[in-house]
Parts: C-alpha cells; structure tokens; sequence
C-alpha cells in the first residue's frame, strides 16, 4: 500500500496548477487540485482573458470613426456598460467550466477550498480539516494586485481584481501606475468614453521597455486625450461631493469617478504554510525555485507568478508543463526564461521579443534598423496614428537580437516573428524572407538600412 494519498498535490487552479496537473495525470499520475476561489486563476477569471474582452469593446469607436472614410455613414453610437460586464461574465462562466470538464476529463480531482502545507509532503484541505499525503506538492498560487504605497485615502482606491466588477462606469478615472495593467486599462477607459488621467512617479510608461517603444506610448496616449501626469505620485483620496478627490504631489486636486491602483503585484504565499516545510520566501514574497522549479524541500516545486520569475501567463504555462515533464515523464525539462514574446493591449498595441536597445548595447556593438509610417487603413480614415518597428541585429553573428512594435495586430505579428527570433534568426533570414503585400507587417523584412551604428563604450 503507497504511504501517500496522491503522488501530486497542486494548490492553485490556475494556468500553471491547471496545465501541471493534467500533464502529469497524463503520465498516469495520481492528481489532486485545490483551488479556493473560482477554477481559471487570474488569467481568465480576472487577468488576461476578461481584460482583452474590454480591449475588443474599447477599439469599436475607433471603428466607428474610422468608417466614414471608407463611404460608411454610421449613426450615432451608444455604449452600454452593463451589457458589456453581463456578457463578459457569462463567457468567463463558460470558460471556468471548459476548465474544469478538461482536469475531470484528465482524471484530476478537483478540492473547492484554500489549501496549505503542513509538511514536505503533507497538504491540509482547509474548508474540511482533511490531511492529504503526496509525494511531491506544486504550489502555483499566481501572485496578487495590491494598493502600495498606503496613502491617507487608499481603501477608496480600486485594484485590477475589482475594476471587472464596478457596477457603474466611470465618466473620469484616475489610473496610478505604468504597467501592462495600468496602460491597458487607461486605454480601455479613453476607449470606451472614460476621462482619463494616468499617473505615474517615473518620466515614461512602461519601465523595461526599449526607450523607443516607450516614447512612442506616451505619444500616441498624449494624442488620443489621456491625460499623462508624469514626475508625480498620489498623495490622499478623499470622499467628495461628486465622487473623490485625489490630491497629488504637485498640490493640484483632479476630482473623479474612481481610482484604478496597478503599481504592482506581490506573489501570493501569505499563510500558505511554506516555512513548515523549510522554505523560506525571499524579499518580494516569492517562492525561490532553481531551473526545474523546484524548491529547497526537494518533494515541493513552484510555478508562475508566486516565484517571481517572468509574470506572464503563458510562461506559467510552459513552467507547469515543464515541471510535469521533469517529475512524471522521464523529460527533465527547463523553461528559457531570457527569450519571451510579450504585448500589451494598449491602443495601439505594443509587440516585443528580446533585447531592448540599451540592453544589447551592454552586450556589445549592435546594428539598429527602425521605422515609422502611417498604416495604409489610416489614409482613408484619416486617423492621426503611426505604426513603428524596430529590428536590434547583433554586428558580429547578424543575429536578431530584438524586435519591437507599435501598432495594430502587434501582438499576433510578434508572435510569429517570436518563432523566428526564437530559432535564433538573423537579419539575412529577414532579408530573404518575401514579403506579404500590402500589410504592415511587410516591413520587417524589407528594412535595409541601418538607422544608426554606434560602438559602446569600454567597461574597463
């Protein structure tokens, strides 16, 4: 008879937990899962999923404008709030129940209920008391948004887990931070009618972005009527007669509607038992996990947000899958974590993959090729937006070492070109590679001259 209950424990029914467990109940593991809130973690329930939903709505009155150039008379248009969040709702309902039909159907048991560790190898059911014996636990309990640094007034801010809920919509917000979150949001709001004020203590958006794409933001928000308040911090919220008032580090007071905090995340490991197993988290929370993601308690492994490694969905995904790879398939497997396609649904998206300029000028001497032109759709609509990309080519190998954009479709364009870069492309590759015409995306393989050579100084 085994001494254990399951040979895996998984606490947290999100991306990362959900993909561990069905690869390794695949292997023909013994699968338990626990999950305290709602089955789809941050990414569908409250994150990715129901955020891009709101991106779709925020673009139509772009399309709206945009048509009339092309001989369209639209009426006219109406937004309507709730219609939106009632049919966002109902997919996210939908898609929580795709999850769990898909853990069923890989024979993993589902436990309703917070989960914590006793021992390397014992987890307690919290909702019933109940003790369960595995042979290794995975903890991927993601992370959680917070409402830093406390000011006088903070409660009366809202977070990134709250803002999919708000039974009214804001006519004027005010949205703190630089952020994916806090870029996305601003430009959902200015989207779909909202005043919007984006504040943040730094001088761009985006912090660890190439310089370019950062810029580039900033600009296309300044245009499109959000109101950028850069070099300034939040210093009280207080209830006012027409909604509240947020008193800023200038002295000004901007009165609006709500307040939307996105100025960070903190992995979420608080009360989950860890130290009884030996593993202590680090300064930022996190769980500290090596390449295998597994911890100091050799039985206990960690995936996605709570390590704090690269806080992106589907890198939860692939760590999941890798841990499951390494334990119950015979395929010890580690994710890169240093070559990551990302976008940011902003209006207009943003596409990136690998080094930022400054970043690959430390490496050594690098060849810059960059663009910036009106997209064809915008002759006839007239809207005042630019399309920009950039190539960062290594000198020496002609290796691609990044590509960024600015743009519409920049996500599904760098995830492409993400595989390209990935197999470890150069510009050569690039070159030789025909172009699709028209499109936007045809740019990046017809730019040919570089837009400045420059050899970076000694480091002695």
């Amino acid at each position: 008879m085994s001494a254990y209950d399951v040979d895996l424990f998984v606490i947290g029914g999100g991306s990362g937990g959900v993909r561990a467990a069905r690869i390794a109940a695949g292997y023909g593991a013994r699968v338990m899962l626990a999950e305290e809130y709602r089955m789809g973690g941050t990414c569908v329930i409250r994150g990715c999923v129901p955020k891009k939903l709101l991106v779709y709505a925020s673009r139509f009155g772009d399309e709206f404008e945009d048509a009339a150039g092309f001989g369209w008379t639209v009426p006219p248009a109406r937004f309507d709030w709730a219609t939106l969040i009632r049919n966002k709702d109902a997919e996210i309902a939908r898609l929580e129940n795709v999850y769990r039909w898909n853990l069923a159907t890989a024979g993993v048991e589902i436990v309703d209920s917070r989960a914590v560790v006793e021992d390397a190898h014992t987890v307690q059911v919290v909702k019933s008391g109940a003790r369960v014996r595995a042979r290794y636990i995975l903890v991927a309990t993601g992370a959680y948004p917070t409402l830093e640094p406390p000011i006088p007034g903070g409660e009366l801010g809202i977070t990134s887990n709250e803002v999919f809920q708000l039974e009214r919509f804001p006519e004027r917000i005010l949205v703190i931070g630089a952020g994916y979150i806090a870029v996305e949001f601003a430009g959902i709001f200015c989207g779909l009618g909202s005043e919007v004020t984006l504040l943040h203590r730094g001088d761009r958006l985006l912090r660890g972005f190439d310089e370019d794409i950062r810029t580039g933001l900033g600009e296309a928000y300044a245009r499109r009527g959000i109101d950028l308040k850069l070099n300034r911090t939040l210093e009280k919220l207080e209830r006012a007669s027409d909604g509240i008032a947020a008193t800023l580090s200038d002295g000004s007071v901007l009165a609006v509607d709500q307040v939307l905090v996105a100025t960070g995340r903190r992995p979420n490991t608080k009360a989950l038992g860890l130290e009884t197993a030996g593993i202590e988290v680090d300064r930022a929370a996190a769980i500290p996990v090596d390449g295998y993601s597994q911890t100091l308690a050799p039985s206990i492994y960690a995936v996605g947000d709570v390590t704090n490694r690269a806080n992106l969905t589907p890198v939860a995904i692939r760590e999941g899958h890798a841990f499951a790879d390494t334990v119950f398939g015979n395929r010890p497997t580690m994710v890169e974590h240093s070559l990551i396609p990302t976008a940011v649904f902003s209006t207009p998206e943003i596409g990136v993959i690998g080094l930022s300029e400054a970043t690959a000028r430390l490496r050594g001497e690098v060849t810059i090729y960059k663009t910036s032109f009106r997209a064809m759709k915008a002759t006839l609509s007239g809207r005042d937006e630019r399309v920009f990309m950039k190539l960062i080519v290594d000198a020496a190998s002609d290796k691609v070492l990044g590509v960024h954009m600015i743009g519409e479709g920049a996500g599904e364009i760098i995830q492409a070109v993400g595989i390209a870069v990935t197999m470890g492309a150069t510009k050569a590759d690039f070159d030789r590679t025909v172009a699709v015409h028209p499109t936007a995306s045809e740019e990046l393989v017809t730019m040919r001259t570089p837009f400045v050579v420059k050899h970076p100084q000694a480091v002695g």
